[in-house]
């Protein structure tokens, strides 16, 4: 019965192996390949014919694949296991036995395949996942440090000083800051300050472009939405803004471009604490703080019907009006030279702006203000090349004089303008070169026997009395 089944078996052998869900490669101690099954030749493409009787070497010599296990075997008599790839850049991961004869001499290496490609790719993916979330949360913790940051706006003047100490006080308090001014006053920079003073400053300040969201998108992005709530939707639904924000603060800058449906739902947050999901049907607590902006007059809003006037008083709890850059010129000079050292560190340059320069910055009325000022700053870091930066550099309307040197000969000879007017401007062209050359206004006054103040007045083009 024995002899039977070993017969059977024998017979059978070849079978028994094309059965095997692994690839199996069969060599003899001196490497020479014997028998591989129908699943390795599925897994590497290469039949029995083409390998029969060539040694594992030669194999690795014609760049088959990259590595082989059984002269390690051969040599250590023991199991072995390795990651194999294939001319095609597959990866098989490769687990090899010695077999021994009856005397204990090796005579055969058994080896089975797997094939990883898979495997590998969707571990390749996991560890580059794992890079850009560590990348994401390196990010975010900077973004977060950065964001805490508490830094004291720049200035001087004693209108500025008081804003900073009024949102000083209102930043010790959880109540809804609303604050007013014209555009590119800066109004962010002190919502941050705001928040960055408050028990709620270690959780990152969301702002809100209240006028830059789609209307028909407004509610969705600011209250969020429930699984198939519309056409599009996500099946998983969506958070909002006010959800992203629980427990810190939210920053709605441009407040007054909401529209009068969502300033419906603006109350509801700020009198119950509450916000309801398009498609929900009940709705969930948050814990938000608002802080509040915008350049309209709300108050002329309410009257002309634009506004609720119960969401104004809502919001007209804790006040602050930013006055425009024109009101306060003492801050231009801290302004423009904290711009300066911002735009330096970031392009890697060294200049300097001269005093008579500050000077004419500071008598200009900024009509786009502290953003003006600073897109200013920011184009003379970029374009000029001199470490001082003259009145000449700056735009016509600021210096009050051209750049074109040329300018004067078809006006004078055809006297579309009084003489005075065209000398007072040959003078102060004249003073500008004169300070550009001596490096100074007072050194200019000294060598041409004229007040420094008379200087900076004739550069901005007054006349002096006749």
């Amino acid at each position: 019965m024995a002899d039977r089944s070993q017969e059977l078996l024998s017979k059978h052998v070849e079978r028994i192996l094309d059965a095997l869900p692994e690839g199996v490669f069969i060599s003899d101690a001196s490497g020479t390949s014997l028998r591989v099954n129908r699943m390795y030749e599925q897994l590497t493409g290469l039949t029995q014919a083409q390998l029969q009787g060539k040694n594992v070497r030669c194999l690795v010599e014609e760049g088959v694949f990259d590595h082989i296990l059984n002269p390690e075997i051969v040599r250590t008599g023991r199991p072995a296991t390795h990651v194999q790839q294939l001319k095609d850049g597959k990866k098989l991961v490769l687990t090899g036995f010695p077999v021994f004869d009856s005397r204990g001499d090796l005579c055969l290496v058994v080896t089975f395949a797997r094939d990883i490609t898979l495997l590998v790719q969707l571990q390749d993916q996991v560890t580059g996942q794992c890079k850009l979330i560590d990348q994401i949360n390196d990010q975010l913790a900077y973004i977060t440090n950065e964001g805490n940051k508490v830094r004291e706006p720049v200035c001087a003047s004693p209108v500025m000083r008081e804003v900073v100490s009024l949102l000083r006080r209102f930043a010790a308090t959880d109540a809804t800051v609303l604050i007013l001014g014209e555009t590119g006053a800066g109004k962010d920079v002190f919502a941050r300050f705001t928040h960055g003073l408050s028990e709620r400053r270690d959780k990152i300040l969301l702002k809100v472009d209240c006028g830059g969201i789609s209307e028909t998108l407004t509610e969705s992005e600011l209250f969020g939405y429930m699984p198939g709530a519309f056409t599009g939707a996500s099946s998983k639904g969506k958070a909002g803004y006010f959800e992203i924000a629980d427990g810190s603060t939210i920053f709605l800058d441009e407040v007054g471009e909401l529209p009068l449906s969502m300033q419906t739902r603006l109350l509801r947050v700020l009198q119950d604490g509450e916000i309801m999901r398009v498609g929900a049907s009940s709705p969930r607590k948050v814990d938000v703080r608002i802080i509040a902006a915008t350049n309209r007059n709300l108050a002329e809003s309410v009257e002309a019907g634009t506004f609720r006037r119960d969401l104004y008083y809502r919001l007209n709890v804790a006040t602050v009006r930013i006055p425009p850059l024109r009101e306060r010129c003492e801050d231009v000079r801290l302004l423009a030279e904290h711009f300066l050292e911002h735009y330096m560190a970031k392009y890697h340059k060294v200049m300097a702006f001269m005093d008579v320069t500050l000077d004419m910055m500071a008598a200009y009325a900024w009509p786009g203000n502290v953003r003006e000022l600073q897109n200013l700053v920011h184009s003379l870091v970029i374009t000029l090349t001199g470490p001082l930066i003259s009145p000449r550099d700056l735009p016509a309307q600021i210096s009050g004089v051209s750049n074109d040197a040329s300018r004067y000969s078809e006006e004078v000879l055809s006297a579309r303008r009084p003489l005075r007017e065209i000398m007072a401007e040959m003078e102060r062209d004249f003073l500008l070169k004169a300070i550009e050359v001596h490096g100074s206004v007072q050194r200019v006054a000294e060598l041409f026997q004229v007040n420094r103040s008379t200087i900076f007045r004739k550069l901005q083009g007054s006349r002096d009395p006749q």
